[in-house]
């Protein structure tokens, strides 16, 4: 089955007098903030795609989105609708570094220091020519 490329879901803006703006999204049960709106709405786009991420991997049931119209907000709320590209998420997950420990040589180290290798890069370049795979990976 082939994973949507978007989501959308509804979340709800508190604002409260001297306090961060909190974005809860209550079909998920998943909330944050921010200081600002655009910042809140930043963070609530990251924290859905994380979310749906997850879900997708997990390979746990999609909730069904409610429709804004069903979402009951106070006087200090308002419910918006959070749109996510997953395409992006999921390359995101599919090029985020991660860290290993290599055990070599004292003297090939200090070599390699001496002449201010990148270590990182070295390693890269030669798993992508030994497993035959482009920048992408995979």
């Amino acid at each position: 089955m082939e994973k949507p490329k978007n989501y959308y879901y509804p979340a709800i803006f508190t604002y409260e007098e001297g306090k961060e703006i909190a974005v809860i999204f209550p079909d998920l049960c998943v909330a944050t903030n921010g200081e600002t709106e655009q910042e809140a709405f930043t963070m609530a786009k990251e924290l859905l795609g994380c979310v749906m991420y997850g879900l997708e991997e997990d390979g746990e049931e999609i909730p069904v989105p409610s429709s804004l119209k069903d979402i009951a907000i106070s006087d200090n709320e308002c419910a918006v609708l959070v749109e996510v590209f997953m395409p992006s998420i999921r390359m995101a997950q599919i090029n985020k570094s991660v860290n290993r420990t290599v055990t070599l040589p004292a003297w090939l180290n200090a070599l390699a220091l001496e002449k201010d290798v990148n270590f990182s890069q070295i390693l890269q370049d030669s798993l992508r020519e030994k497993l035959n795979v482009g920048s992408i990976g995979r």
